[in-house]
């Protein structure tokens, strides 16, 4: 098995800090109807709190 290189060596990728400008997200019709299907942060959970649903669902807080 070929040994890794220390990541301070890797010249060839780009790695950018998060960005603090605004996002366009879309919603598409590939994505589930409900803001707990498929959402890592609920899964497992019976119950989730109005707060989340609409931090997901675009209406922040």
């Amino acid at each position: 098995m070929a040994k890794l290189p220390d990541f301070k060596q890797l010249n060839d990728r780009l790695i950018n800090k998060p960005s603090a400008e605004p996002r366009l997200v879309i919603k598409t019709n590939l994505d589930p109807d409900r803001v707990t299907e498929e959402n890592p942060y609920a899964e497992g959970k019976p119950n989730v709190s109005r707060t989340f649903v609409s931090f997901f669902e675009g209406g922040g807080s």
